[in-house]
């Protein structure tokens, strides 16, 4: 059956059908009508109806719909896990885990919609402020698209959706076109959990046809997670609204002669290879201290060979396939681009259909691909340095800044990179795949601007507005 999409609270269809497949043999597993130039249009002038309704909602009752929105969830969850399982390849256990993530998106999101205020402030700091107070509150802003990737299509949609309900605003969500099943799902729940109908839209669409979307003045405020390269084209294109992007990046990670070797081989052993690398703060570029390269490099190596490589609905599997063979292919050819630029490979480079196993490579070079560009797959270089400023400069050597991570017992090299490294998030003794879903998420450089975690989604999807009152 070919699942269609809701539109102000209609479902509608359309002759124009894509079919979804399970990447680890290419069969079908759904199809989803792909929605027309008219139907975004229908979908905008729905929202703006539906914002004078959402605009209008107190805090408790936009809670309210949050909280039924994570029981409906909660009651689907095996649905939602098998849906990320077929259309994305993810192997059951990061299916798991990432819809009991949305699960805490949500309910953070419910918790935030009622602690939206404001600020009493003096206004007579000079006097000309004299006998005057100031107020500050904060206002939805209107509709919000949202653009979700594939990589993690259900929990990355909460954090448009959540922050978008909480705040009061309408919203449209256009889901990734490799995984446009899950969105449905969400799309049902969040129907039966109460929004105004005409204040939300999911849009299953080609990319050409969204970028109409994205320049319509109706829309205020776009939520954009993917590559760099659609990010920074769009916001070319998004004029005057709001743009909060969430990009790639090519994280480093630095281990120190200090640092616990154990602590940090299990740690970004499970960080670059987690979701099959498909992660944009998958750990990329491991930078290890000289006097203790080869121990920790013997400790990592054992680590990921523990990873069971195969079929995702296998529940003991940990890598399955990457989302295309066209991405499994690239990333094969990456890493014989490096091997044939004398690079060496610890482990894996053999690629088999879409599945590309657990790969570590040594004695890469800072401009081979698989350092200087994101190569979002499970791919690992180990490189040496000598001194502390030499890691810092590698780290920074790369058009990303999204997070990285640093393994040592020296607080002050903690401060001191917390101070150098450009990243938007550093994680201290732990991956830089660390995230929890309420901390400020985001990067620097071509990763791109703005923060999620919900309560800075909320700001950037609200206006403050000032008042000044004369009290004279």
């Amino acid at each position: 059956m070919v699942k269609k999409n809701l539109i102000g609270g209609e479902w509608r269809g359309s002759d124009d059908v894509l079919e979804a497949r399970f990447p680890y043999d290419g069969s079908v597993v759904g199809a989803v009508s792909m929605a027309s130039r008219a139907d975004m249009d229908d979908a905008l002038a729905a929202a703006e109806r539906g914002f004078e309704i959402t605009r209008q909602l107190p805090s408790h009752r936009r809670s309210e719909i949050l909280q039924a929105m994570r029981r409906l969830m909660r009651e689907r969850f095996d649905e939602l896990v098998e849906a990320m399982i077929l259309e994305g390849g993810k192997n059951r256990k990061t299916a798991v885990g990432e819809t009991s993530r949305a699960l805490e998106t949500i309910k953070i999101a419910s918790e935030e919609a009622r602690r939206i205020g404001g600020e009493v402030f003096s206004i007579d700091w000079t006097p000309a402020g004299e006998g005057r107070q100031g107020f500050t509150r904060r206002l939805p802003i209107g509709t919000v698209l949202g653009i979700t990737p594939f990589n993690y299509p259900v929990n990355l949609a909460c954090h448009k959706i959540g922050p978008a309900i909480a705040a009061g605003n309408s919203f449209i969500i256009k889901p990734a076109e490799k995984t446009p099943l899950s969105s449905l799902i969400l799309a049902e729940i969040v129907l039966e959990a109460g929004y105004p109908p005409e204040a939300f839209s999911v849009l299953n669409a080609w990319g050409r046809d969204t970028e109409s979307m994205v320049s319509d003045p109706r829309v205020k405020m776009i939520s954009f997670t993917g590559s760099a390269a659609v990010g920074w084209m769009l916001k070319a294109k998004a004029g005057q609204k709001k743009v909060t992007l969430e990009l790639g990046g090519n994280a480093g990670v630095i281990v120190h002669n200090d640092a616990d070797l154990d602590l940090a081989a299990a740690q970004t052993a499970a960080g670059g290879f987690a979701n099959a690398g498909q992660n944009c703060i998958s750990v990329q570029r491991l930078l290890i201290q000289r006097d203790v390269f080869e121990d920790f490099a013997d400790r990592f190596v054992e680590q990921v060979k523990r990873l069971k490589v195969g079929d995702p609905r296998d529940p003991d599997v940990d890598i399955g396939p990457l989302i295309s063979e066209a991405d499994a292919m690239r990333a094969e050819a990456w890493v014989n681009e490096a091997r044939q630029a004398g690079a060496a490979v610890l482990l894996g480079g053999e690629r088999r259909g879409t599945v590309f196993p657990p790969t570590i490579m040594t004695e890469t070079a800072p401009e081979m691909r698989v350092n200087c560009e994101e190569v979002f797959a499970p791919v690992v270089t180990l490189s040496a340095y000598a001194g502390w400023d030499a890691a810092i400069a590698t780290v920074n050597d790369s058009p990303y800044g999204l997070q990285a991570g640093v393994f040592t017992r020296d607080i002050g090299r903690v401060m001191d990179a917390w101070q150098r490294i450009e990243v938007g998030g550093l994680q201290v003794n732990q991956a830089s795949t660390f995230r929890v879903d309420h901390m400020p998420y985001g990067g620097v450089k071509a990763s791109g601007y703005g923060r999620e975690g919900l309560r800075y989604a909320i700001e950037d999807m609200t206006d403050l507005r000032l008042m000044v009152l004369n009290l004279g």
